[in-house]
């Protein structure tokens, strides 16, 4: 099947299945005596499988050792399992630091009065004058 019949079938957009194709993720595509690309039923499903790592977050990197373990069908199911934990990991980690983001954009949307004033506690934070959101001193 040529690329945009791949591309129906996997998902994943012809610019993409380009890309992945030029950096190793996907091995090159059989070609047609006119050049065009030639998709197997396993191209397909590799292409299912990235689009579905990718949806999970698995970087480009993580998505090349997971394609390689699930082609060996000798490997170990502990090897999938580090890869998919230390995702996990790292998911909650940025979890984390992006909550605490929230958290003082929040605060700091909350001091500011929001009205035709030009004085603003955000700007001022993200400039560095002077802190917006005093501590707390009920937790000292």
């Amino acid at each position: 099947m040529n690329i945009g019949q791949a591309s129906n079938a996997s998902g994943v957009t012809a610019k993409m299945i380009r890309y992945y194709e030029q950096i190793g993720l996907v091995r090159p595509a059989d070609r047609t005596d006119s050049n065009y690309r030639n998709f197997t039923d396993r191209d397909i499903n590799d292409l299912r499988f990235i689009k579905r790592a990718r949806s999970l977050g698995f970087s480009v990197k993580e998505i090349t050792n997971l394609l390689s373990l699930w082609r060996d069908r000798t490997r170990p199911s502990r090897e999938v399992k580090g890869i998919a934990d230390g995702h996990v990991a790292d998911l909650r980690s940025r979890i984390a630091e992006m909550q605490a983001m929230a958290d003082t954009l929040s605060a700091l949307s909350d001091c500011c009065a929001g009205d035709d004033r030009p004085d603003c506690p955000i700007l001022n934070d993200l400039s560095g004058d002077k802190p917006a959101v005093a501590p707390d001193q009920s937790q000292a």
